[in-house]
């Protein structure tokens, strides 16, 4: 007997002003390790945001969207756009790369926000043959 191949949708990908954006409290990491804010910063204005934020919409106590969108995954790119609006090298209304999940997902937000960390492959090893 054949199983069913489960089919998935994928979450769809926005511009949204920043100033629509909102830092979740679930993001899992806490500890700025590795690249410095200032660094990543200076990275995001030579280069471009090279990976999108991971949102889903705010909602209100009725359940509506709200217009805001938080930010369970990506903090740290998200605290680097803020340096750079900060000091007005990007403007508030600039438009981000977002991938946007549904609100009403049963996928947890710190369930999002751990699985980008936990997910992304490790670069030493590569780096490492490149320079050999």
């Amino acid at each position: 007997m054949a199983t069913a191949i489960q089919k998935i949708t994928l979450s769809s990908a926005q511009d949204i002003p920043f100033n629509k954006l909102v830092l979740s409290q679930s993001n899992v990491r806490r500890v700025k390790a590795g690249v410095s804010i200032d660094e990543l910063a200076e990275s995001i204005t030579r280069r471009g945001l090279i990976q999108s934020l991971h949102v889903r919409p705010v909602l209100d106590a009725d359940g509506q969207e709200t217009g805001m969108y938080e930010v369970p995954a990506g903090g740290r790119r998200f605290r680097a756009l803020q340096l750079l609006v900060k000091q007005k090298r990007l403007t508030k209304t600039s438009k981000v790369p977002c991938v946007v999940s549904d609100a009403n997902a049963d996928i947890l937000v710190d369930e999002v926000s751990l699985a980008e960390n936990i997910e992304r492959a490790p670069l030493l090893g590569s780096v490492l043959e490149l320079s050999c």
